[in-house]
């Protein structure tokens, strides 16, 4: 990697670490919710078809319409059907979308698409991958992303952090207000309410998901967990060990948009969406939580935590791994995904990421079995 790699990841370490331990010093609870989260997702995995059904009669006892995707292709044709005719497209940080290539399947098809979340805006405008898991523009120094907003605004003289996100914030305000269609992904979702968690600190979540009159949620079956509480543990842990606590914004949508206020009669939609759909989607993870040892992969929280921990990733960044998977949690996820053992093959067997991992995966583990799997 360049020099400009270097400034832009020391830069991140120095402001994450330090932040993420000071957050589990002061909030100690944080320890007793991550162990009864691996608890919940464990449940599920080991009966995940059986929670898929389950999540998918509770969307649609709220109105919602739910669907499983065996693998992208199908996701992007899901999503083909919903978005129909609609042109103006708003999408909220999703990696899953990323996996299945839906944001530029849509701009193929002629629709307007723009990604809403800072770092996902950067790289779109950029044409890069994502190099991290939770802030995806983390190669990009200040001095880099100063000029990248130029090509939306090339009279733009932002410099510093504050002055490149009104410049973006200025930008999409106009997007937001005239989309007919928003894409999120899901950090958790709860199996007995049906209900989809996002975590975010700018607030482009919370407009992808109420401006426009579709809603559109595309969430891997791992998001899966048995109830609304366990949901929000996640949203605990995952914003704590994200260096994030307490995220700024976390919305809950069950459904579209509905009132109560006439009677107390329940009726949609009101000024939210008239449509929320949601998509369930495989791509290799149901076969991946039948093996013995590279199931504990599903149980990522998408942190991000073992990437700083991790001396290849230090090194190699985004090169490291298939996007938008990168790092330690890349290596295994390439492979559930994409089918590709290879990145496992750069492990170095550090292990620190499995010391900083909140869900205790053994990582290590997960990746020696591969690096076996890339030798066949």
């Amino acid at each position: 990697m360049n020099e400009i790699w270097n400034i832009a990841i020391d830069r991140a370490v120095n402001n994450n670490v330090p932040r993420v331990r000071s957050i589990l010093e002061s909030y100690p609870y944080i320890d007793d919710a991550r162990k009864k989260l691996r608890q919940g997702k464990t449940e599920v995995i080991k009966d995940i078809s059986r929670y898929v059904e389950l999540t998918m009669k509770s969307v649609k006892r709220n109105g919602g319409n739910a669907y499983f995707a065996r693998d992208a292709k199908e996701v992007r044709e899901i999503v083909d059907k919903i978005v129909g005719d609609n042109q103006r497209i708003v999408m909220g940080k999703s990696m899953v979308a990323y996996e299945c290539g839906v944001r530029d399947h849509l701009i193929e098809r002629g629709k307007d698409v723009w990604e809403t979340d800072l770092g996902e805006f950067l790289i779109q405008l950029s044409n890069e991958p994502p190099s991290h898991i939770i802030a995806p523009a983390i190669h990009m120094t200040k001095e880099q992303a100063s000029k990248v907003v130029r090509k939306v605004n090339p009279n733009s003289k932002a410099e510093s952090h504050e002055e490149i996100a009104v410049e973006a914030r200025r930008f999409l305000r106009e997007k937001f207000i005239n989309a007919q269609v928003g894409i999120t992904g899901a950090n958790a979702i709860a199996a007995d309410t049906g209900s989809v968690l996002l975590i975010e600190n700018e607030g482009n979540i919370r407009m992808t998901t109420i401006l426009p009159e579709k809603h559109i949620a595309i969430a891997g079956v791992e998001k899966i967990l048995p109830t609304l509480e366990h949901a929000f543990l996640e949203v605990m842990v995952q914003s704590a060990y994200a260096g994030l606590y307490p995220p700024t914004y976390v919305n809950l949508t069950s459904g579209p948009s509905s009132t109560g206020d006439i009677e107390m009669k329940r009726v949609s939609p009101a000024h939210g969406p008239k449509e929320f759909n949601l998509i369930l989607v495989d791509n290799g993870r149901i076969e991946a939580s039948k093996d013995p040892t590279i199931w504990e992969s599903l149980l990522c929280i998408r942190c991000g935590r073992c990437h700083f921990h991790c001396p290849v990733y230090r090194v190699l960044g985004s090169t490291w791994g298939d996007p938008p998977f990168t790092g330690p949690m890349g290596a295994m996820w390439s492979y559930v995904s994409y089918k590709d053992a290879t990145p496992s093959t750069y492990c170095v067997h550090s292990g620190g990421c499995r010391e900083v991992c909140p869900m205790d995966i053994n990582i290590p583990k997960v990746l020696e079995k591969l690096k076996s799997l890339s030798q066949k």
